[in-house]
């Protein structure tokens, strides 16, 4: 008996042609396994039985990495005869087929004991690679994932290393990533100007110099991050300084024994950090975190935290329990990666640099998850993540481009019914941002094999760069565009996730998106209904004071909504915090008065926003969303329960009321914690209260909530409470960003389900 195999999916960079050739020789087999770039093909001949036992293995005993989307079986006539079973060279494939690339994983147990044995020829290397470990993504330039198509063809192979990878029994068989001290990258130390330390001894300064309280770049897999101790303030003040990141909180990272020291884990977010994909994960600190930390690491009450990945980290830890580990990029830029580059960019942010010469193909940030609802959800998904596709139940022939929002961007390639969104880009309102998503583009096309585009969708404001991208794609590739609101694009990507496509009523809230109307959304109430979404409630609209000012100074949205209910009396509660000057006031007055530069918004980040201020919080938003975040933890410390009455006329949460309730309260002399605890339940339970009449009014069962403001866990948390008490269906992300990172995905559900 002679067939045939073609095998989609994750078999790329995860050993499943070694694998292959295991089984096939263990079943008594003959034939071969190659690798056509966007599959692997399989060809055996032998008995029936043994040919029926091999599929079973296929199926059932395949690398743990490795992931089978589908397996085509088609029995042969050939007159082709092979005396053993062989692994052949990779070909490409003439067909428009898609191909997985796997993500970065993280070093494996089996390398890291190698890399701590003194008798091993990889004894402290940091590069140490197999093929169940090391990077993929971030080195690969074109299909098929072999070792000529990846950054590592700069290193050929020592022949100890070369034996290895042409041995398809050994560990290190075709890993692409696999060298050693004598034939792979090199580790070296620089003060900028001068290499002042290599190999191991580079390593063993750099702990030295981090000991010392210095700041290091340190060049890793996706990108480069600066790095300095915990426990001291004055590093991190310094890198704060350095960075201008006053008060965003800097991610850490740690070992798995340390953890338990500083943060509360519970067995389902240390499973997460020990994953593969070793993401940052978002961890409540505990009583004992300021004996280790200092302040000025996270002023929120929680800490992100990430393991070691690789090599290079693990040989950091030596006395430090945790380091401060951040990307190395400005506010709204990309991460660096280059080593000129680095030393060029970061010069006056690091002390030093701690460097390697393997090129870092595609830049990828370290992804982040949130434990809310008793679900992980992303709030960046990119290493460890991206590009592995994200399937969903729905019909699609067309290859569609999505480019995604302005802020915490992503773009998506669609292709059939999988879903490619690129690695984190950030912030395209930047020039270097948007070049780093046009090239992510040009990238993510390659490396799936898409040779045309059918159709290209964005976002429906007109100034995005995004946008604009849009349209100079569509001339490039002579074909339409097609646009869905930001909102109705987050309401999308929540259905696609859950691969619900029934009708139901979502929630769709963050801080700003161009409405249908014109006027900046942020707190909608969608129905989705025989296949069509439509804006059925909203929060009371406001004026925003000073356009995208009020995004930046918060007070400015409070006096806006405090105007609306005490007139002029807001303008002289607002000079108790000094912020304004007497003759701003006098313009900000004018300004509300005439409703000059005032657009209308139904944003919620922006009522959150005036509470933040309003208590005294944040007075200047210094990274997207501070204002609300800093308020949650606030609102975390009030324990009691606490009666709200929402106002709602029309399927509109007044606001209005909110701001005034808290205002009064603040001055009959409330706890900060009580008044932000409220605000968090007056918006949670006034929505509620609309969505369930929304639900009751067209038999609906199913409700869902999406977009930045959806990653608050008061909020969250209380919305899914309220909603079991009333026997609704909650749907909530789990497999793309809530945030814009999932806008993307969400535009190309928008067009499928809109065009089919």
């Amino acid at each position: 008996m002679k067939i045939k195999i073609k095998v989609k999916g994750i078999v790329q960079g995860v050993g499943f042609r070694p694998f292959v050739y295991r089984i096939a020789k263990k079943n008594n087999l003959k034939g071969y396994v190659k690798n056509m770039g966007n599959y692997v093909e399989i060809y055996v001949e032998g008995r029936k039985e043994d040919i029926d036992n091999f599929i079973k293995d296929l199926k059932n005993k395949k690398p743990p990495l490795s992931r089978i989307d589908s397996l085509e079986i088609i029995e042969c006539n050939d007159i082709i005869n092979f005396n053993d079973f062989y692994i052949i060279e990779s070909e490409n494939s003439n067909f428009e087929e898609e191909g997985t690339i796997p993500a970065d994983v993280s070093i494996c147990e089996e390398c890291l004991k190698e890399m701590f044995d003194k008798n091993d020829r990889r004894y402290r290397y940091p590069f140490i690679a197999c093929t169940n470990c090391g990077p993929r993504f971030t080195i690969v330039e074109k299909l098929p994932y072999d070792r000529e198509n990846t950054s590592m063809r700069d290193f050929p192979l020592c022949k100890k290393c070369l034996k290895e990878y042409k041995n398809p029994l050994d560990r290190r068989f075709h890993a692409q990533a696999t060298c050693c001290p004598v034939c792979g990258p090199k580790v070296f130390l620089s003060d900028g100007k001068n290499i002042i330390a290599e190999k191991d001894d580079a390593i063993k300064e750099a702990v030295k110099l981090l000991e010392e309280g210095n700041i290091l770049a340190i060049k890793g897999i996706g990108g480069t991050h600066l790095c300095c101790k915990v426990s001291e303030d004055e590093p991190v003040l310094n890198l704060r300084k350095r960075l201008n990141r006053p008060t965003q909180p800097f991610a850490v990272m740690s070992k798995i024994e340390y953890i338990n020291l500083f943060a509360e884990v519970d067995e389902t977010e240390k499973n997460s950090l020990l994953s593969p994909s070793r993401p940052i994960v978002v961890l409540r600190k505990n009583q004992n975190y300021n004996k280790y930390f200092s302040e000025y690491v996270s002023n929120l009450d929680t800490i992100g935290v990430m393991l070691p990945y690789s090599g290079l980290h693990y040989l950091l830890f030596d006395k430090e329990i945790a380091y401060v580990m951040t990307s190395a990029n400005l506010p709204g830029l990309p991460m660096v990666k280059d080593n000129d580059e680095i030393l060029e960019k970061l010069d006056g942010i690091a002390d030093y640099f701690l460097l390697h010469n393997r090129r870092i193909v595609n830049r990828c940030d370290d992804s982040v998850i949130k434990k809310v609802g008793n679900r992980f959800v992303f709030l960046r998904r990119s290493r460890g993540y991206a590009p592995e596709p994200i399937e969903v139940n729905v019909y699609n022939d067309k290859n569609i481009l999505c480019v995604g929002p302005e802020l915490n961007s992503t773009a998506c390639i669609v292709k059939r019914n999988k879903f490619y969104l690129t690695q984190y880009i950030g912030n395209t309102s930047k020039y270097e941002t948007f070049c780093y998503l046009k090239d992510a583009i040009d990238r993510i096309l390659k490396l799936t094999n898409t040779k045309k585009i059918d159709v290209i969708v964005c976002d429906l404001h007109p100034q995005y760069n995004s946008t604009k991208l849009a349209e100079e794609l569509s001339e490039k590739f002579g074909v339409e565009i097609f646009r869905v609101q930001h909102h109705f694009a987050h309401a999308y990507s929540l259905l696609g996730d859950n691969n619900y496509f029934d009708d139901a009523v979502i929630l769709s809230l963050d801080g700003v998106g161009y409405g249908l109307d014109g006027n900046i959304w942020g707190g909608e109430i969608l129905l989705f209904k025989d296949g069509k979404l439509k804006r059925v409630g909203h929060l009371e609209e406001q004026y925003q004071l000073g356009g995208d000012l009020a995004t930046k100074y918060p007070l400015r949205m409070l006096l806006s909504i405090l105007y609306n209910a005490i007139g002029d009396e807001a303008f002289n509660f607002i000079k108790r915090y000094n912020f304004f000057s007497e003759k701003e006031l006098n313009i900000l007055k004018f300004q509300l008065e005439k409703k000059i530069n005032c657009p209308l918004t139904t944003s919620t980040g922006r009522v959150l926003d005036a509470v933040s201020s309003l208590l005294g919080v944040c007075f200047v938003k210094t990274y997207d969303g501070e204002p609300s975040i800093r308020l949650e933890p606030i609102a975390n410390k009030f324990k009691e329960n606490i009666e709200v009455e929402p106002k709602i006329k029309n399927n509109i949460l007044n606001t209005t009321e909110l701001i005034y309730k808290a205002y009064e309260m603040f001055v009959n002399g409330d706890s900060l914690s009580k008044i932000a605890h409220y605000a968090h339940i007056y918006i949670a339970d006034g929505l509620f209260n609309i969505v369930k009449k929304i639900a009751d009014k067209y038999g609906i069962e199913t409700i869902g909530i999406t977009g930045g403001v959806s990653y608050n866990k008061i909020i969250t948390e209380r919305i899914l409470n309220n909603a079991n008490k009333e026997n609704l269906n909650f749907i909530y992300h789990k497999r793309v960003p809530n945030g814009d990172g999932g806008i993307s995905f969400g535009q190309g559900i928008g067009y499928i389900i809109n065009e089919s």
